[in-house]
């Protein structure tokens, strides 16, 4: 099966160096895993604990199964609007560590995958009770209501991590998930930045469920503007009515690098998601759960330690680079989740992908667009 396009083998312009995959994974550790779930209604109609089923579960392992479970990695994280949730938030807050895995799914499945993660490093012989676990809200395209995620689907997205490529748009969290209007879901990418004579890597995966079309930017230019009428955008609206949405959703911004960083560090990076999700076009709304991570694999086994012990980190003065990176990267993942999107039909409605001939066409009129790579 041929690989989706992604945003810049359209031609679309991102500034910085990628890595090999051009994905969280080129982070050396981290491994990533999902569990996607596609069912028609078991009643033939859409109906609360029947279906259509369109959600999924999302792993994100720093340091990948054999260490993530007990080899707790530095971390801070950030809310630019609260309106979700993140288990295990406070415990981060307070200790500085993230225990175990990153998971991600749909708003009503919170407990269930926090609570299977628990019992996943119970089953093999570790002890973690602190689980991390983001949602956004897939209830358009979703019978979320109707609690389909089961432990068994949590257990499958972390058994299938692995490094390498990693699936964008309609997979495992992101499956049912809407971005600035049209379909959204999970993206991903990374940067390499060089300073002190060592390359350092940023990797960056989002889960965008956020933003109204109208609002929709891509590489400076105001697509979500200029899109004509006559588009199918969810919930049935048109292209004058879409600008008053209520639609505003979520998204969850997971930074993850190799560069020696400590907690208070981290929470600095996260911040930064912020710049790259504004260059999108999103303005954080009032209804949005816009909840940023960003964790470290260096410093391993600095959780075990006991007595004194010593620690690496860089100065503070050096993370301009690692700043930019975020920025960048954000910026990038967010969009090749709406590149790699597909037209879903699910729960209350249709939601359709992002056109790409006329992005490229709305591009081109205003020279964003470079030669594209051979596909």
């Amino acid at each position: 099966m041929a690989a989706k396009a992604r945003a810049r083998d359209l031609g679309i312009p991102f500034e910085g160096k990628t890595g090999k995959f051009n994905a969280i994974t080129d982070v050396s550790e981290v491994e990533v895993g999902f569990c996607t779930l596609i069912e028609e209604s078991k009643s033939g109609k859409p109906e609360v604990g029947k279906g259509p089923i369109r959600t999924g579960v999302t792993a994100i392992l720093p340091r990948g199964k054999e260490r993530s479970f007990n080899d707790f990695v530095f971390a801070g994280w950030f809310s630019l609007n609260g309106y979700g949730e993140m288990t295990g938030a406070h415990a981060i807050e307070e200790t500085g560590f993230m225990q175990g895995p990153f998971m991600i799914t749909n708003t009503c499945s919170v407990g269930v995958v926090r609570d299977s993660v628990d019992q996943w490093a119970v089953e093999h012989g570790f002890s973690m009770h602190l689980s991390t676990v983001a949602e956004t809200s897939d209830i358009h395209l979703n019978d979320m209501d109707g609690f389909h995620v089961t432990k068994e689907h949590a257990f499958s997205a972390i058994a299938s991590a692995s490094f390498g490529r990693v699936a964008e748009g309609n997979v495992g969290g992101g499956t049912g998930m809407i971005c600035y209007g049209f379909k959204g879901g999970t993206g991903t990418s990374s940067r390499i930045v060089n300073f002190a004579d060592r390359d350092y890597v940023v990797g960056v995966l989002a889960q965008t469920n956020h933003g109204n079309s109208s609002q929709l930017m891509v590489a400076g230019a105001s697509v979500g503007l200029e899109l004509p009428k006559g588009i199918d955008y969810p919930r049935g609206r048109n292209r004058s009515s879409d600008q008053e949405s209520t639609n505003k959703s979520s998204i969850i911004i997971v930074i993850a690098t190799n560069a020696p960083l400590v907690p208070h560090q981290l929470k600095r990076l996260a911040k930064r998601a912020s710049l790259g999700l504004a260059r999108t076009g999103s303005i954080s709304s009032n209804s949005s759960g816009d909840i940023f991570l960003a964790f470290s694999t260096a410093n391993p086994e600095a959780h075990g330690k006991t007595g004194e012990f010593n620690v690496t980190m860089l100065p503070n003065k050096e993370m301009d680079p690692l700043f930019e990176a975020t920025v960048q990267a954000t910026e990038e993942s967010i969009i090749n989740s709406l590149i790699a999107a597909e037209t879903m039909q699910g729960f209350q409605g249709k939601v359709n992908a992002l056109p790409q001939d006329l992005l490229i066409e709305i591009l081109k009129k205003h020279n964003r667009l470079v030669q594209p790579p051979m596909l």
